[in-house]
């Protein structure tokens, strides 16, 4: 008994670092061909709407599915069986993705046309980060996220102000073109500022007046500011960052010369020296 323990423990073992390893070259082979199958069911489901493409193929796509189906499940419980805490997984966000992603193609032979749902497996290339968990690209991401959340204010009292305009320069529209012009209310009124304000240009709505085409040419003109201005706060939020970076790696510290410590380091990562001796 204890030998069959001590036999499925080694197994969990093995399981575990190929599963969840990213620093093996066990587990960053499985992280690449787990993304191939990820890519290849994601693409299997567009397929599937092809008319020509399904019927053709369509004995060969339900292989494929009923494959990579089998091999998300085997994977599922495997995640469940070679970690110490099961549920902690299971209720995680992966772990619900992970879940999702075996479902369709069983609810399929239930419920006529879910296998569609094979899309939602789209979600799981969020893994992509976990094989890319390397120091440049987890400290790059680091500054994007911190950038963000930097600008997140600045933004959102910028989207305030354009949602305000938007009902203002849609109100206005609504006045000086008219139903007979095609701004038939105010709310397709401010749905054809929102297109030209994102200079997307529909072209099912146009004005016609002498002082609608000249306000629509002011909305257009703002609608550059509209790009430019969250694309500039967030810039400069990331040139803050990239300074701060650069001011901490000009402290190294004086005993052992190790670079990179956050701005509120008292010690050294490397040697633990007291920084603030130096």
């Amino acid at each position: 008994m204890s030998k069959e323990r001590s036999v499925f423990q080694q197994f969990r073992k093995k399981t575990y670092i190929v599963i969840y390893g990213t620093n093996t070259i066990a587990g960053k082979a499985f992280d690449l061909i787990l993304l191939g199958v990820i890519l290849l069911s994601i693409l299997l489901t567009m397929m599937e709407t092809v008319k020509s493409f399904e019927t053709k193929y369509h004995d060969i796509r339900i292989a494929l599915e009923w494959g990579i189906t089998i091999f998300f499940t085997i994977e599922y419980f495997l995640r469940i069986i070679s970690i110490n805490k099961p549920l902690k997984y299971i209720f995680s966000f992966y772990g619900i993705i992970d879940l999702i992603a075996t479902l369709p193609m069983y609810l399929a032979q239930v419920v006529a046309g879910s296998g569609v749902l094979s899309i939602v497996r789209s979600l799981r290339l969020l893994r992509l980060f976990k094989v890319l968990n390397h120091p440049q690209f987890t400290g790059q991401s680091q500054q994007l996220k911190d950038a963000l959340l930097a600008s997140k204010g600045k933004i959102l009292v910028f989207i305030y102000f354009v949602l305000i305009s938007t009902v203002l320069i849609g109100s206005i529209m609504y006045v000086v073109e008219g139903r007979e012009n095609g701004f038939t209310s105010i709310p397709t009124s401010i749905y054809w500022t929102i297109v030209t304000l994102t200079t997307v240009g529909y072209g099912d709505i146009s004005p016609v007046t002498p002082l609608g085409q000249f306000l629509a040419s002011l909305v257009m003109i703002l609608g550059y500011g509209v790009i430019a201005v969250p694309t500039g706060i967030v810039s400069a939020e990331l040139a803050k960052t990239d300074q701060k970076l650069a001011l901490i790696d000009k402290n190294p510290c004086a005993d052992c010369g190790a670079e990179g410590h956050q701005e509120n380091a008292k010690f050294c990562h490397q040697c633990g020296n007291n920084l603030l001796d130096d």
